[in-house]
């Protein structure tokens, strides 16, 4: 891995010789849930002061599949947008007034009120021309036609239902399984259809009304199931989607992780994984411009992590008499090794004698690494707070440090 030399050792320099080699930028929203917001590709093309055409409202946590096809499709086709974030456990009431379903997404288009991710998405190529939908007339009533069957096809719900199932019994297993295959069978031959890897002749609002539940089967089912779409051979024109999406840069902006749907799969259902949680995934762990992008965040955003580690990681238990001024100091310690190591890599060594040793280190100060670094490594959520190949890199790089300090 190339690296980059001459880390400071002050935040402000860390954060400085990241923003070098990354052009991730995000806004910071003290005080606020997320502590920032992704800034949307398209938003410099509108005049100075000029309010963007969309405002669409969302989930705090950029965890809803239904969002992530509206974020998706305004990327794609370069709306400026901006966005409001909606505390689902915790609606307010203006917004539930608002929208008559109370859920997300819903979107404001040009000040007129539209929910329902489908009829979003319609709306958005209505108004903004029809870049993901064919001009010819028959191949767009086609694909219009496959945008309202998507989520009557039955692949979700077989999906999760299997993903849920909470009996050991094999045959029961095993009959879900059968289920959901005839499904993936299904979305198999419709991508069979036509020419090139998309569900019709190029991308469509149809790849995007998929992409985001096929993204997190795909990354649950070999944890919670022992079972893979990705790489099965019995899904050659899916795997060849997969690809596809992979190429295409708002796809990139949108997605999450595996492992953050793996973590998310269990925190919301109590799932119990029977692979591992947290597989490693070399795929962007060496890459510069996502270690730098993890490390920009980490550094731009120190306060927030920080406040949440002390509030919500255990490590308050480690307080003398309360007072949590050395704990934090030791918290803020093992970040900023985390952001010189995502820099720089094994080209240099870890410090050592700054935490008085290997083998002689304050066992409070151990014990504070440690729980501060597994805890960030479990706590960060793409694309809530970075890119997923930042949230890679990022992990691999907290397993790195916390294994070499500990």
């Amino acid at each position: 891995m190339s690296s980059i030399q001459n880390t400071g050792s002050s935040w402000e320099q860390l954060l400085a010789i990241a923003q070098k080699h990354t052009s991730a930028r995000r806004v910071r929203r003290a005080g606020q849930s997320p502590s920032t917001a992704p800034i949307p590709s398209s938003l410099h093309k509108l005049p100075p002061e000029t309010k963007p055409p969309v405002l669409l409202y969302r989930d705090t946590n950029s965890w809803c599949p239904f969002c992530e096809r509206v974020w998706f499709a305004l990327e794609e086709k370069e709306i400026p947008f901006e966005t409001e974030f909606i505390d689902l456990s915790n609606k307010p009431k203006w917004y539930t007034d608002l929208v008559p379903t109370t859920l997300v997404p819903a979107a404001k288009i040009e000040g007129k009120l539209v929910y329902e991710s489908k009829d979003i998405l319609l709306a958005l190529e209505d108004r903004f021309g029809q870049t993901l939908l064919p001009e010819d007339p028959e191949s767009n009533a086609v694909t219009r036609q496959l945008v309202e069957d998507a989520d009557k096809s039955g692949f979700l719900g077989a999906g999760y239902k299997l993903l849920r199932e909470s009996t050991s019994d094999p045959q029961v297993l095993a009959n879900l399984q059968a289920e959901f295959e005839a499904k993936l069978d299904e979305i198999e031959q419709a991508l069979a259809k036509y020419s090139g890897n998309y569900f019709v002749s190029s991308f469509s609002l149809v790849d995007i009304m998929y992409s985001p539940h096929l993204d997190r089967l795909a990354a649950n089912l070999p944890v919670y199931r022992n079972y893979h779409i990705k790489g099965n051979p019995r899904f050659p024109h899916l795997n060849a989607w997969f690809e596809a999406l992979n190429q295409r840069p708002a796809y990139h902006r949108v997605k999450s992780d595996p492992i953050t749907n793996n973590l998310l799969l269990r925190r919301r259902w109590g799932a119990q994984p029977i692979g591992n949680l947290l597989p490693p995934d070399a795929a962007h762990s060496e890459a510069i411009e996502y270690r730098a992008e993890a490390a920009e965040r980490l550094s731009n955003n120190r306060e927030a992590a920080i406040g949440d580690i002390l509030k919500n990681s255990g490590v308050q238990a480690l307080a003398v008499n309360g007072d949590t001024s050395a704990i934090a100091q030791a918290v803020d310690f093992h970040l900023k090794l985390l952001a010189e190591y995502l820099l720089n890599g094994n080209d240099r060594p870890l410090p050592w004698g700054r935490v008085g040793g290997k083998d002689n280190a304050d066992p409070t100060i151990a014990a504070v690494g440690a729980i501060t670094l597994a805890y960030v490594r479990n706590r960060i959520c793409a694309p809530r707070d970075m890119s997923a190949g930042a949230a890679t890199a990022f992990r691999a790089a907290a397993d790195k440090v916390l294994a070499s300090l500990y």
